[in-house]
């Protein structure tokens, strides 16, 4: 590979074409929705489970491919994955979505009924990206989750999203940022699909309370966890390192995905701030969890900035590859450019699973991958396919 092709609006196409091949058409369920476990050969590991997550997830997915590609297949998986959303995790009685269900043949057992902010705002995500691909029907519930999302979770005092709710949608004291940060990434695609401004200036507010307010809790950092207060909970899930969801630790991976809105905000809003932040926040994840013996971003450092777990994500690593490319064609500096082709050859070398097309989904700090977790467990390859789709977008106004 050379290195200078990875800056190419053409290598980035074809690395999603790649990426979804090994989704499309295997992952389609005709019953409903979409299979989400597979094994490492490629064959379904779980034909039942289906998280909110990932439904919502493979509809974005296949909406910017629809987008890039017009295929009419793509669109049509993106519009199967919509209905799934609403006749499987969505509970009409309340408006509730269920976190996780079990789905079999149209048979749907509630296996987690828990409405998480950060599911929300990933199905608002899914429904603003199929209104990019020209899914006009997608405004409607669009815009009924926004709604959901501003009378549930809502915190007026803190400009802020709480967390998650039960099935009475009573909300649970917990306070994170992780809920915040999709409910920015969303809000910004719905305000790039309607252009209404509600959209745009929400992003605004959660962006600087978050990378800012909160922050100047934190030295400068984005720490994960908060009380219903919105001060630091600094020891939650502290003895259960290493959780997929809720990890203990400062997230390098949430540091350069952070950096990312904020330089997409940048588009819509000039803020001297937004560029600054961006920069920060990449140059802190890189400084603190870059392995220079193993290459990758390891997955979280402790408010001490010793390494606390790593394992090498996946995810870290295209939201670094994204980050990188948007900071460097912004502020116009050679050494993200650098940073941006290291980490692609770092991904090149050990994340990518060439023989089935899609990406390991963690590896150990030595860059083993662990088999039987390599392509399960809410495994998309979302966020390589929109690292993908944003550097694209940013070249595209070069």
């Amino acid at each position: 590979m050379i290195l200078s092709a990875v800056r190419s609006r053409e290598f980035l196409l074809e690395q999603i074409r790649y990426a979804l091949g090994f989704y499309h058409p295997r992952a389609l369920d005709r019953s409903g929705g979409f299979f989400q476990h597979f094994n490492e050969d490629g064959s379904i590991a779980d034909p039942r489970a289906r998280h909110l997550a990932s439904s919502a997830r493979f509809v974005c997915n296949y909406a910017v491919a629809a987008r890039w590609f017009k295929d009419v297949h793509y669109r049509e998986a993106a519009e199967h994955g919509l209905r799934f959303i609403e006749q499987a995790h969505r509970d009409p009685r309340n408006s509730t979505y269920a976190w996780e269900i079990n789905w079999q043949d149209g048979s749907r057992e509630v296996v987690n009924a828990t409405t998480y902010c950060y599911g929300l705002a990933l199905t608002l995500q899914a429904y603003a990206q199929a209104l990019q691909a020209g899914i006009k029907e997608a405004a409607k519930p669009l815009r009924d989750v926004f709604k959901l999302m501003n009378e549930h979770f809502w915190d007026a005092a803190a400009g802020l999203y709480a967390d998650d709710a039960d099935a009475n949608w009573k909300v649970s004291p917990y306070r994170g940022q992780n809920a915040n940060l999709h409910a920015c990434e969303a809000l910004l695609a719905a305000y790039e699909a309607t252009s209404d401004y509600a959209y745009l200036e929400r992003a605004q507010e959660l962006a600087y309370n978050i990378t800012v307010g909160r922050a100047s809790l934190a030295n400068g950092l984005i720490w994960e966890h908060y009380h219903a207060d919105w001060t630091p909970d600094w020891n939650y899930n502290r003895d259960r390192q290493g959780l997929a969801q809720r990890p203990w630790g400062y997230q390098p991976g949430h540091h350069v995905q952070w950096a990312r809105l904020l330089l997409i905000l940048e588009r819509h809003r000039n803020l001297p701030w937004l560029a600054l932040r961006a920069e920060a926040l990449f140059d802190e994840a890189v400084n603190n969890a870059w392995d220079e013996e193993f290459g990758g971003l390891q997955a979280a450092f402790a408010p001490d900035k010793t390494i606390c777990d790593q394992d090498k994500y996946y995810w870290v690593q295209a939201e670094a590859i994204a980050s990188a490319a948007l900071i460097a064609m912004r502020k116009g500096k050679e050494e993200y450019w650098i940073w941006y082709e290291r980490i692609w050859k770092y991904c090149q070398q050990y994340f990518l699973n060439a023989q089935q097309g899609t990406w390991h989904r963690v590896l150990s700090r030595d860059n083993k991958h662990y088999t039987a977790s390599s392509l399960s467990a809410l495994k998309t390859d979302f966020h390589l396919i929109h690292a993908c789709n944003e550097v694209i977008n940013r070249l595209n106004q070069e």
